[in-house]
Formats: structure tokens, sequence, C-alpha cells
């Protein structure tokens, strides 16, 4: 970074100028708020390239492709779409009035917060600092940043795009410490990350009772209901799980398949792996793992799963060809998973899919309800009663219905999760409240009705009471 931020008193003094500007200036207009939006997508735009390369030298190997369309393509339409409907979003609400106030109006305003701060990872360097902050400013706030020191590369180049269309006063990156930075008095703070560190920061948040967002992930599953199409849904599973190397919150994290038809969906799958990637995992379009850290992470996994009894099966074209290049690790299937292995109960957060059998649906349920509640939830199959179960006795963040990863390329759906898996949401309308404050605002009208209500009591107040109380 440009920059560096460590000391407590350096992040205050950032947030108190920042807090003290939007005081002075007040809410932004509906006006300026767009030109802030234009400026920021015609900024990504003219430095696609450079953060391409960056994210590219934070993994050792991203596909260029891959940071195109799921960073950038998704910020940039998150910004249309906020542009397109902020007027709509910024309009008071009118609100029914009490019987007894008739005489009035009743309405809800959404106002800024002030001061937002977003803690963003490293698997989407770009779309999951970003995107955080596009909503913040659309809502008309400031922020704060501090994306992950996994990705030097890429924050440098978010540094100095966003240094170079926002005064520090409205838009400031940092760097230094995570729970200094969780525990500033923001009027409200966005994580997104692990559930473990996502505890940690609520911790922190709660010392000066800042409301918090939290983003985390969990272990996503995949349901095959029996006889759909399986050539289909491992196409499917296989974009999903392999986008970025599984380095997703929301990437399939296990699959519930049918005991009968697990042998055919590992053919399936395989064929799928070899279509998407024919060069193998060393190809240009298979993306490595960020770091040796987490790559041993997955290693040890996949040992432990070994030495419980498991079945580890690699896929697709070439997988020993994924030794060549660093930290990187090929499309892999594990069979025989049990309780006791880590791999039934860690997020994976990369390319290993572990296929879990059922007998009947009422069991890929059970299996479901049993653990922490996901993040997304994936179904294959018709629209019939299967389909209905799953969705009614089930909960998660979102479902994609006979397919993965395309909720969270709906604009106009909000994105979260619920338990172990997050709190709140952003993108869509509910973003934008989010990180608003909704003032309800009531004006008298010429009679007012709560005049009955006031001392003197007498036969009137009696009656009137009697008659609310009926």
């Amino acid at each position: 970074m440009t920059t560096t931020i460590a000391a407590a008193d350096s992040l205050n003094d950032i947030l108190c100028n920042q807090r003290n500007a939007f005081i002075r200036d007040g809410a932004p207009t509906l006006a300026q708020r767009r030109a802030d939006l234009k400026k920021f997508k015609s900024a990504m735009i003219s430095k696609r390239k450079e953060i391409e390369d960056a994210v590219n030298a934070d993994f050792g190997h991203r596909s260029r492709h891959e940071t195109a369309i799921v960073e950038m393509v998704g910020v940039i339409e998150g910004i249309r779409y906020l542009d397109r409907n902020l007027r709509k979003f910024m309009r008071p609400t009118r609100r029914h009035v009490a019987l007894h106030m008739r005489f009035g109006k009743a309405r809800v305003e959404y106002q800024p917060l002030g001061v937002v701060g977003v803690i963003s990872p490293w698997n989407y360097p770009i779309n999951l600092s970003l995107m955080p902050v596009v909503t913040a400013i659309a809502a008309g706030n400031r922020v704060m940043l501090k994306p992950s020191k996994f990705t030097p590369a890429t924050n440098q180049v978010i540094t100095t795009m966003l240094t170079g269309i926002f005064p520090k006063e409205q838009v400031a990156v940092v760097d230094g410490d995570g729970a200094a930075f969780s525990r500033l008095p923001f009027d409200h703070l966005v994580f997104t990350g692990s559930t473990t560190v996502g505890r940690a920061v609520m911790k922190a948040a709660s010392e000066n009772l800042v409301p918090v967002t939290l983003e985390l992930g969990g272990k996503s599953p995949v349901i095959i209901a029996r006889g759909y199409p399986l050539d289909k849904a491992a196409s499917r599973i296989a974009f999903g799980k392999l986008l970025s190397a599984g380095q997703t919150c929301i990437a399939p994290d296990y699959a519930l398949i049918h005991e009968t038809e697990i042998n055919a969906f590992i053919k399936a799958y395989d064929n799928s792996v070899k279509a998407a990637y024919p060069d193998g995992p060393a190809g240009n379009d298979y993306t490595s793992i960020i770091n040796e850290q987490q790559y041993a992470m997955l290693k040890e996994l996949l040992d432990d799963a070994r030495a419980h009894g498991a079945q580890v099966i690699e896929v697709g074209n070439k997988p020993p060809n994924a030794s060549s290049r660093p930290h990187t690790l090929p499309p892999t299937i594990v069979l025989g998973v049990t309780d006791d292995m880590r791999i039934a109960n860690e997020e994976i957060f990369g390319p290993i899919l572990p296929i879990i059998p059922y007998l009947s649906i009422e069991d890929a349920i059970a299996y479901v309800n049993m653990r922490p509640r996901p993040l997304a939830l994936y179904y294959f199959g018709n629209d019939d009663e299967n389909r209905r179960t799953v969705l009614s006795r089930t909960t998660s963040g979102n479902v994609t219905i006979n397919g993965t990863f395309s909720h969270i390329a709906q604009d106009d759906l909000p994105f979260g999760g619920i338990g172990e898996s997050g709190m709140g949401a952003y993108h869509g309308i509910e973003g934008f409240r989010t990180l608003s404050h909704a003032k309800g605002i009531y004006e008298q009208g010429r009679w007012n009705g709560m005049d009955l209500f006031r001392a003197p009591f007498g036969n009137l107040t009696d009656k009137v009471i009697k008659f609310f109380l009926r």
C-alpha cells in the first residue's frame, strides 16, 4: 500500500476526520452519489489490466477471465444496479397512520449512517472489498476499507484507484491491526471472512455497540434428486466448485447424491472437469491456491480423510501436473466421508468435493439440518414435492435451484448468511437499507386524537379505551 497505518491513533484520526466531514457536509444528494458511482465505474474499467495482473500475482496464478467475470463484472453490474435504483431507494416511504391520529402523516426517510468500516477477505479481493464500499457510497456514507494482508498487489491497485477519485475524508484504505480496526466506533461495520474471525470482530465491535454485518461461510451443500440428469448437474457443480479453485464462500462444499447414482456422477463430474479444463490444473484457466499456508491446510484435510479410511480420487485431465505449479491442487473427489473426519466439519475452501450418499430425500435434509446453517444451498431436481420439501425444511443464506452460484449474480436479491454463516445482508435494496438509518417521522395534523387520552380522565376516556380494547 502507499501508506502503512498500524497505530490505533492514526485509525482514529481518519475516522474522526471522516465523521467531522460527514457532519459538516451532510448527506450527499442523489446527483452527488450518482456522480461518485460513475467515477467508481470508470476507474475500475480503466484499471482492468492492472487488476487482473495484481490478482494473478497475489494468487501465484489466477485466470484473468475469472477475475474479469467474478471480480470486475460483479462490481460493475452492482454499480449499474444501484445507479438505476438509487432514486427509488432514497425516496421516503409512506406508512400507515393509527386510527386516532388520521389527521397526521407518517413516513420513513432513509439517511446515511455516517462512517462505515469494511473488512474484506483475500479470496475475492476486488469484489468483496469494493462491493460493500460501493453500497456504502450509494447510501451516502463515508468509508474506511481494510483489505486482507494476503493480497498486497491487489491492495496497492485498490489504494491507488480510490485515492485517485475520492479524498481520504470520504474513502480511506488502511492496513495494520485488524483487531484495532474492529474496535473503532464506526456507525456500521461490514466483515467478510471466516466464522472464527467473525466472532472476534463482533466481540470487538460490541465494545462501542457498533452494528455489524457478518458475511461468513460454512459448508454449503448440494442435493441432487434421484433421476435428475447427472451430466447437467455435474457440469454446473464443477463450475461452482472449481471457480477460483473452490476458494469461494458459496462454493458447493459437499454433494448429497442418491447411493445408486454415485458412480455415474463421478464419471459425469470427471468428464465435466476435463471439458472445462482441457489442459488440466497447470492450464491458464485453472487457479492456484492463494498461498502455501492455505495449500497445506487443504493437504492436511485430505491426509486426515485418508487416515480415517476415505477414498481420495483426483479427476480431470493430467492431475499430476498440478505439482508443476506452486500451491496448486487438482480437482478431487472424496468418498467414504464420516463425521470424525475434519473434511466433514470444516469449510473446505478448495477444489475438493466430498460425496455423501443418501437413501431418501428426508435423509439428505436431515444431514444438512444436523449441521450449522450454510451460506448457500443448491438443489438439482424437478419442480415437485421433493423440491418444495427441501426449500421449506432447510434454512440457508440463499438458494440456487438447478445450478450453482447464480443467486449471487442477481443484484436485486439480498446476499447474506444466517447463524454461523453470518448475519445481515447487502446487495439489493437490503444492502442500501442495511447501510442507512430508517428514520420514522410523524407530522402532527391539525386535530390530534391523542388529546382524548390526556388527563384529566373521565367518562369519555373510559369510552375511548373501551373502543380500542374491544
